[in-house]
């Protein structure tokens, strides 16, 4: 019997719909690219549903003939190329000629469209069949194409979908890159009759950038260069210090003309942001790349997303120099926004540059005022339990169930016993502080040990396990900043406050909106510092049945707390204390170690001392 079968055309549709059409995003992303192709200068993008009921994209391009609206909805069928030699000199957005076929497999598609000095036509086709093709009466040229019951015949793929708010996310993270490398054309972008987005043509891409990402213009850096030799030129728009982001979210690559993701691109641009941005903190740029097509291979994924450049490592050189060049020249300083509305918090007498923290309660480095972690020299003492998950150096430690602790040598291949007083958590209560290493690691010694405590992780953990007992019980303490301070939302995290504005309230973070971009917070924690870091994390965290206590605490302990501060013996010794009285005090609430001893032995054979 024969066990090989050839498929029917159904399936084979919907199988390669699914290598293009995943949700309801790649379906916008398709169609908004052919309305780019055809030249429109108007695009708006209706939704209902997040778009799993209906998506509808309307254009004023060049429209399509009536001989062609059979012909786009076979597969492999494009007007972009011809032979294998036009992917060399590639330039359009789509050209493969998967998009309408693809998504016309799984769902319900009403196509309308007309060209200049023509009549115009309607088509309409169900899963891949079409239902009827007639004349329709359309005011101009251009092209209007609705989508509905999308993956009504593959329902194992419509229950993989998300809730409207990341639905939602997804379209808003296709739609913003095109509507930045095009600031000449107007994009609406409308769900359930609310508008999301609606940019009108403006005069150059920095005016552009400022109204898609919701930024002060003022924090920009513009630069344009031209390479000639290696036919290269860069458009830049670069954010100075002024933009810190959580996530890399607004970062954009784009290679003639086409958003793309290039993890070697990124990581260098990031790389370079490092010499202004502490750790954990992401600046935004807008950069746009113009090469020779025939050096760029963009028909490595079906997203066309992933690129292959040639002589990358050349083009990642010039990067940097511009990116260092104008970060480091023309940047500004930092700045804070505040309301100026005083009127909530009459009577109040507070710290404004610690955000409204009373000044006694936090002992700073010199100069290090802003965004750094704090030591309150108030302490809970409580009973210590357990000790748990002692993190290794060399030789790596490990605790038995009789609390005892086993210590593996993997130079020696063998195991001591010691007792109990010889257990990390003792070793540490023992410890006396001898010296920092490059402001991250506090040296300890203890016995014929030497313990090494990342202050970041360490503090990262003192913090969460307090603010988590807060959450726990319902009771965050906060208190009223000297001004609201006030945030400008990106259309990502607008969408993502409306969801979460009262998780935010449950973490002692109160927020009001203050215009149709802008939120206003009034109250912080009072464990938690850096408070705009710490509600944009938790506004691009995701689906708000997911936040629950543990993950608030870990995302906003992990938001507010930043590595680099020269702690003295007192404050050193102070987190010593305080990292002993916690649950679990040798590794950071995200797993990395707190803690790792050295011993003498280990050292000893190092420099080979018998």
């Amino acid at each position: 019997m024969t066990k090989v079968n050839i498929l029917p055309p159904d399936v084979i549709a919907k199988i390669a719909a699914g290598e293009a059409v995943d949700r309801p995003a790649s379906v916008v992303k398709e169609l908004l690219e052919n309305a780019i192709d055809a030249g429109a200068t108007g695009i708006e993008i209706h939704l209902k549903d997040a778009g799993k009921e209906f998506i509808q994209i309307k254009d004023n391009g060049s429209g399509i003939a009536r001989a062609d609206l059979e012909k786009i909805f076979q597969r492999h069928a494009t007007s972009k190329i011809s032979a294998i030699e036009d992917l060399e000199k590639l330039l359009s957005m789509g050209f493969r000629g998967e998009a309408l076929y693809s998504i016309a497999a799984v769902s319900d598609v009403t196509l309308s469209s007309r060209i200049s000095q023509e009549d115009g036509w309607q088509i309409h086709i169900k899963g891949g069949i079409r239902q009827n093709l007639e004349p329709m009466a359309l005011p101009h040229a251009g092209t209007d194409i609705k989508i509905a019951e999308l993956f009504f015949n593959t329902p194992a793929r419509r229950k993989f979908l998300k809730n409207n708010a990341s639905e939602l996310n997804q379209i808003l993270n296709i739609v913003l890159p095109y509507t930045l490398i095009y600031p000449e054309k107007r994009f609406v972008l409308t769900h359930a009759g609310r508008t999301l987005l609606d940019l009108h043509s403006a005069p150059s891409r920095l005016d552009r950038a400022a109204a898609a990402l919701n930024v002060d213009m003022n924090h920009f850096l513009e630069t344009d260069q031209e390479f000639v030799e290696e036919r290269i030129r860069v458009r830049m728009i670069l954010g100075n210090i002024n933009i810190q982001r959580p996530r890399r979210d607004l970062q954009f690559i784009f290679i003639n003309n086409r958003p793309v993701e290039s993890k070697n691109l990124s990581f260098n641009l990031n790389d370079v942001y490092k010499l202004i941005l502490p750790p954990g903190v992401y600046g935004a740029f807008i950069v746009d790349i113009a090469l020779d097509p025939a050096n760029v291979d963009v028909n490595i994924h079906p997203t066309k997303r992933e690129v292959r450049i040639k002589d990358e490592g050349r083009l990642i050189s010039l990067l940097r120099r511009m990116v260092e060049y104008q970060l480091m020249h023309k940047g500004d300083p930092k700045h804070a926004s505040f309301a100026h509305d005083n009127s909530c918090h009459s009577g109040e007498s507070r710290n404004p540059v610690t955000g409204g923290l009373p000044a006694d309660q936090l002992i700073f480095a010199p100069g290090q005022l802003q965004s750094r972690m704090s030591f309150p020299y108030t302490s809970h003492s409580r009973e210590n339990g357990n000790p748990e998950h002692a993190v290794s150096g060399s030789p790596i430690k490990t605790f038995g169930d009789d609390n005892t602790s086993l210590v593996r040598d993997d130079n020696m291949r063998d195991f001591q016993l010691f007792g109990q007083e010889n257990t990390l958590r003792s070793k540490f209560a023992r410890g006396r502080f001898v010296g920092s290493f490059l402001q991250k690691f506090l040296l300890f010694e203890a016995d014929e040990s030497l313990l090494i405590v990342d202050q970041h992780a360490a503090q990262e953990r003192i913090m969460f396990e307090k603010f988590r007992d807060q959450l726990e019980k319902a009771q965050v303490e906060s208190q009223p900043m000297l001004t609201p301070l006030l945030l400008k939302l990106t259309p990502q995290e607008k969408i993502a406050w409306e969801e979460l504005q009262e998780k935010l309230t449950t973490v002692g973070i109160e927020t009001t909106q203050f215009d149709d971009d802008t939120i206003a917070v009034q109250t912080q924690p009072l464990l938690l510092k850096n408070i705009e870091n710490v509600v944009r994390t938790l506004l691009a965290g995701g689906e708000s049945p997911r936040m629950d206590h543990l993950t608030l605490a870990r995302r906003a302990c992990k938001a507010s707390i930043v590595a680099g501060d020269k702690l003295d013996s007192t404050q050193a010794d102070h987190q010593r204390k305080q990292l002993l009285e916690c649950k679990d005090p040798f590794t950071c609430p995200h797993g990395r170690p707190t803690l790792i001893e050295v011993t003498q032995d280990f050292l000893d054979r190092q420099f080979l001392r018998s």
